[in-house]
C-alpha cells in the first residue's frame, strides 16, 4: 500500500482544526458530562462539546436557529422500526420536542426543540427499546441504508438486513471507532433488483450482482453529494462482505486525509491514488484475493410511491405513506404505530424519500380509512410522490433557503397549473450546496442559493435535470443558475407543460428526459424554460417548446438561430428568410424585414431578441443563449 502512504504523506503537512480538537479530548468525556449539563443548563456546556463532540452522539446545538435548543438525530438501522419503538419515539417527540419530527434521507428521524435538561432522559427512553443516536453526526459511520422491503419484497434476491447489522456491529457504540474517521462515512447494502436506497450515492456500497451464475454483491466506492460511486471491480459472496468492509474502513481510518475538511471524504483518497490501487489495497489489507466485479443487478428504479402499495411474498402488502418534505410529528408516528398494529404486522420501514411503509397489511381499504391516512396519502400527486426536501434555513445553519416550505409550495402550484395523472417525476430539494436533499440524482433538482435583485439578496435555486437512480446512477446537469424562488415555479411550469404535452402514456420524466431533453444543450433547456415563463407572464399566446425531432445536433449556435426563426414565424406568421442552409439564411444578400412592421404592438423585448438572433449581418448575431437572456428576464 505504498501509493496510499505517499498520498497520505502528501496531505499530512498540517491537520484541520477539528482534528486538533479531537487530539485533546474524547467523545466519551463529552458524553459522560451529559448529566452534568442537564443539571447545570445550557451555559455550562463546553464550546468544543457543542461544536463537535456531542454531535458524535447525534446531539446538535441549534442555538443559531432555535436559541438554546438541540436537535437529536436518531439512528434507525436500515430504516427498520417496530410499532413499539415507533410509539416510544413518537411519545418522546410529543413530550420533549414540541411534537415535531423530520424524516431524513438516510431513513431515520430527527427530534427538534429539545432542552439539554431532557436529553439524558430521552437517551434512556430510546435505549430501553434498543434505539440510540450514537454516531449520527460528524466523523462517524452514519446510518447504513438498505431496501425497506428487504427479505419481504418479490424483487429482493439476497436478504441483506442481517448483513447490515453485522457491519453496523463493528462500530456502533464502540469507542474505538467513535470520531476515529477523517470524515463521515455513508454505507449502503442492497440485495434487491430495485434501487430503493439511492444505492450509488454512498462512500461504500454493496450492491446486488451476479457472477458465473452466483449471486453476491459488487463493491462501489467514493459516492457523495455531487458524485456517483464507482465500481471497485470487486465481487463479494455474502460471507466475504464483512472482510471487505473491515478492509476499506481500516484503509480510510489510516490513510484518509485530515487536512482540508472539504476534501477528505473517501472519494478524495480514491481520486488521489486511483480505484485500481484502492482495489489492490482492499485485497491486500483483507488478505483475500476477492473476485473481480460481476454484473450489477440493481438496475431498476422503484415505483411504490406511484401505486401506494407493494405486494409482499406472503401475499400481504407494504402500504406506502407519502410525507411531503419529511415533515412529520410524534403524534403522527404514534398514529402509524397504531395502524401498523391494527392492520399490519407491527413493522414499519422508513425510506430515503422521507416516506414510510406499513408492512404486512391485509386489508388495504380499511387501513386507508384511518385518520392518519386522511392526513397523509398513500398515493399523492406526481409532484409529491417523490418529493425530498432537507431541513433548510429554518433548522440548519447551512441552509440559505427555507427549502421544505419552498418545495411544498412549488409542488402545490404545479398540482393546480399542470395536473398530470399518469406521470412520474422526482423533485429533490437541498437547502444549500451540501446537498442533503440529494438534488444531484433527481429528475429535477433544486439547490438553494442567494440571488441579488435590485441590490437586495433573496432566496434562489440552481435547477438541474437528468439525475438517475437507475443502472449505476447519474449525476444531473445544471440548466438554470440562480433562479429567484419567486420565479422558479414559473420556469418549472414550462418544463411540466412540455412533459405533459410530449410524454408517452405513463412515461416517467426520466424516460422523457432521455428521449426528448437529451436532444438539447443544457443552455437551450434553461432558456426555453425561461422563455415559456416570460410568454405566459406577458399573456403572449404562442408556444416555443421542445420537439421530439431536432436536427441542431446539440450545437448551441444552431439552437439559438432556430429559436429566433421559430419565434419570428409564430409572431409574424412568415419566415424571416426565404431559404436556409445550416441554420443561417441561404441567400446572403437577403435582408431581414423589421418584425415591428409586421406585428403591431409587438412586445419590444421579443422584437429586440429577433433582431439580435436574426440580424442580416451574420457577424452581429447572437450565438449563445447568454447573449439574449436579458430580453426574457422577469426581474
Amino acid at each position: 500500500m505504498v501509493e496510499l502512504q505517499k498520498a497520505y504523506e502528501a496531505r499530512s503537512k498540517k491537520v484541520n482544526k477539528v482534528e486538533e480538537i479531537k487530539a485533546h479530548r474524547t467523545p466519551k468525556e463529552a458524553f459522560e458530562r451529559l448529566e452534568y449539563y442537564a443539571l447545570n443548563g445550557y451555559n455550562s456546556i463546553l464550546e468544543e462539546d457543542k461544536d463537535y463532540f456531542l454531535k458524535c452522539f447525534g446531539i446538535y446545538d441549534k442555538d443559531s436557529t432555535t436559541p438554546q435548543k438541540f436537535m437529536m438525530r436518531v439512528r434507525i438501522s436500515g430504516g427498520y422500526l417496530s410499532s413499539f419503538q415507533a410509539r416510544v419515539l413518537g411519545q418522546i417527540a410529543q413530550e420533549y420536542g414540541q411534537d415535531y419530527i423530520d424524516i431524513t434521507t438516510r431513513a431515520q428521524i430527527e427530534f427538534r426543540y429539545l432542552d439539554i435538561k431532557d436529553i439524558p432522559t430521552i437517551v434512556q427512553k430510546m435505549s430501553s427499546v434498543g434505539i440510540s443516536s450514537y454516531q449520527t453526526g460528524v466523523d462517524n459511520f452514519r446510518n447504513i441504508v438498505t431496501d425497506p422491503l428487504d427479505c419481504d419484497g418479490f424483487d429482493n434476491v439476497l436478504p441483506s438486513f442481517e448483513l447490515l447489522k453485522v457491519l453496523e456491529s463493528k462500530f456502533l457504540h464502540n469507542y474505538e471507532w467513535i470520531s476515529a474517521l477523517p470524515r463521515k462515512f455513508n454505507t449502503a447494502v442492497t440485495g434487491s433488483i430495485s434501487n430503493r436506497c439511492n444505492a450509488f450515492g454512498h462512500d461504500c456500497s454493496f450492491i446486488l450482482a451476479q457472477k458465473n451464475g452466483v449471486y453476491g454483491y459488487n463493491m462501489y466506492l467514493g459516492g457523495k453529494v455531487g458524485k456517483i460511486a464507482k465500481s471497485a471491480d470487486i465481487f463479494l459472496l455474502p460471507g466475504e462482505v464483512e472482510s471487505a468492509y473491515d478492509s476499506i474502513i481500516d484503509i480510510f481510518k489510516r490513510f484518509g486525509f485530515r487536512d482540508n475538511r472539504n476534501k477528505n471524504r473517501l472519494s478524495f483518497l480514491v481520486e488521489a491514488v486511483g480505484m485500481d490501487e484502492i482495489g489492490k489495497a482492499i485485497r491486500q489489507n483483507a488478505g483475500i484475493d476477492f473476485a473481480t466485479a460481476g454484473e450489477t443487478m440493481t438496475k431498476l428504479d422503484f415505483n411504490d410511491s406511484d401505486h401506494g402499495k407493494v405486494q409482499l411474498r406472503d401475499s400481504s402488502f407494504a402500504l406506502h405513506m407519502i410525507v411531503p418534505g419529511g415533515i412529520f410529528s410524534g403524534s403522527d408516528l404514534v398514529g402509524v404505530a397504531e395502524a401498523s398494529e391494527k392492520f399490519g404486522n407491527g413493522k414499519i420501514r422508513f425510506d430515503v424519500e422521507q416516506g414510510l411503509y406499513i408492512m404486512g397489511v391485509r386489508d388495504v381499504e380499511m387501513i386507508l380509512r384511518e385518520s392518519i391516512f386522511q392526513k397523509y396519502k398513500s398515493v399523492d400527486s406526481v409532484y409529491k410522490n417523490h418529493l425530498i426536501a432537507c431541513a433548510g434555513s429554518q433548522h440548519c445553519p447551512f441552509g440559505v433557503i427555507e427549502n421544505k416550505s419552498d418545495a411544498i409550495k412549488m409542488a402545490e402550484y404545479l398540482e393546480k397549473k399542470v395536473p398530470i395523472l399518469d406521470g412520474r417525476v422526482r423533485m429533490y430539494w437541498s437547502g444549500c450546496v451540501k446537498g442533503c436533499g440529494l438534488h444531484g440524482v433527481a429528475d429535477i433538482g433544486f439547490e438553494g442559493c442567494k440571488v441579488k435583485i435590485d441590490g437586495e439578496m433573496e432566496g434562489g435555486v440552481n435547477i438541474s435535470l437528468g439525475g438517475k437512480l437507475t443502472s449505476e446512477g447519474v449525476e444531473g446537469y445544471t440548466v438554470i443558475k440562480s433562479a429567484p424562488l419567486r420565479y422558479a415555479h414559473l420556469y418549472v411550469e414550462t418544463l411540466m407543460l412540455e412533459y405533459k404535452k410530449l410524454k408517452n402514456v405513463s412515461e416517467s420524466f426520466e424516460l422523457f428526459s432521455e428521449r426528448v431533453l437529451k436532444l438539447y444543450t443544457p443552455a437551450s433547456i434553461g432558456f426555453i424554460m425561461k422563455l415559456g415563463a416570460y410568454l405566459r407572464e406577458k399573456n403572449i399566446d404562442i408556444e416555443i417548446g421542445f420537439s421530439e425531432k431536432v436536427n441542431t445536433g446539440r450545437n448551441e449556435e444552431f439552437e439559438v438561430f432556430e429559436i429566433g426563426r421559430k419565434l419570428y414565424y409564430k409572431l409574424a406568421n412568415q419566415e424571416p428568410y426565404s431559404a436556409y442552409e445550416r441554420f443561417t439564411n441561404a441567400l446572403k444578400n437577403e435582408k431581414l424585414q423589421n418584425i415591428r412592421s409586421l406585428v403591431p404592438n409587438i412586445d419590444e423585448n421579443l422584437a429586440l431578441m429577433c433582431d439580435r438572433i436574426l440580424d442580416t449581418k451574420e457577424q452581429n448575431r447572437a450565438v449563445v443563449f447568454s447573449e439574449i437572456a436579458e430580453f426574457i428576464a422577469l426581474f
